[in-house]
């Protein structure tokens, strides 16, 4: 799975991928970016 790293400017694999769910209940992924480390986030199911 991908998600946009800010940092890097460019869609990178998440590392360490979690599956969390937000405040109004929609299913979300939250990781590391596998080039510089910045926390990477991508709503939706995946």
């Amino acid at each position: 799975m991908q998600a946009y790293c800010f940092k890097c400017r460019k869609k990178v694999d998440i590392q360490n991928p979690t599956q969390v769910k937000l405040k109004n209940g929609k299913p979300a992924t939250k990781g590391k970016c596998g080039k510089c480390g910045t926390t990477v986030f991508r709503i939706g199911k995946g």
